[in-house]
């Protein structure tokens, strides 16, 4: 997996120097109340960063998270390969989290059964009015299932954007379909029922920063999350 991961930066790294013109970079931040992902509390307050770049449907990306309140927070930076193309896409995540099998946290250990590291494929299908994604862990530091084995944990996710009253509005659905205790599952749970709001505050005439407030629910856990963020980006 890493040599996939290296291999990928490579390519795109091949393209920029051959076509530049026709590369496209994202840089981005966002900073949030709460980190809550596919209905799971992550921690308080973050900074999370973005870096891609892309080129004819491919691309790859780096995140990150970071709390800012309490050092204590997940750690968290991912590297996503991708491809798409009209409303279908593909990819490949690896997910480094600072809590894992290795105790001392280090990025360069990818020993199956001491790494910190989660590799997870994705494929999807955008259909304009909905989008819907299916996840799979398929190496890494996965959870178990009930028997005490590997689970393949997955999460699969339906989105419906829309507009409402000059506001950008995201409803959103997730759900586990098998047991693992990587989401604290039995078996089929809905863990992640969402309405996102997002506005864009004028600040001059080239600039606007993306306000956004969001509503999470988790049926399985029985919590519900209010997060209150901000993008920036040039």
């Amino acid at each position: 997996m890493k040599k996939i991961v290296l291999l990928a930066m490579g390519m795109v790294m091949g393209m920029t120097a051959f076509a530049q013109d026709e590369v496209e970079t994202t840089i981005s931040g966002d900073i949030v109340s709460s980190y809550i992902w596919r209905g799971q509390d992550l921690g308080s307050a973050a900074i999370q960063p973005t870096l891609g770049v892309g080129y004819k449907g491919l691309s790859l990306s780096a995140w990150g998270s970071y709390g800012i309140a309490d050092p204590a927070d997940t750690k968290e930076f991912d590297l996503t390969l991708a491809y798409s193309a009209g409303g279908f896409n593909i990819g490949i995540t690896d997910y480094w989290f600072n809590a894992g099998q290795d105790p001392e946290a280090r990025y360069f250990k990818y020993d199956a059964h001491g790494t910190n590291h989660v590799f997870e494929a994705t494929v999807g299908y955008d259909f304009g009015v909905a989008s819907l994604q299916w996840y799979t862990n398929i190496a890494g530091n996965d959870g178990l299932n009930k028997d005490g084995k590997r689970a393949y944990s997955s999460y699969v996710e339906a989105n419906v954007p829309f507009k409402l009253a000059t506001v950008d509005w995201t409803a959103t659905a997730g759900a586990v379909p098998f047991a693992t205790d990587f989401y604290g599952t039995t078996g089929f749970a809905v863990t992640n029922v969402a309405l996102k709001a997002t506005k864009e505050i004028k600040v001059t005439d080239s600039f606007s920063i993306p306000i956004f407030g969001q509503v999470v629910g988790n049926p399985c856990s029985q919590k519900a999350y209010l997060v209150l963020g901000f993008t920036l980006q040039p």
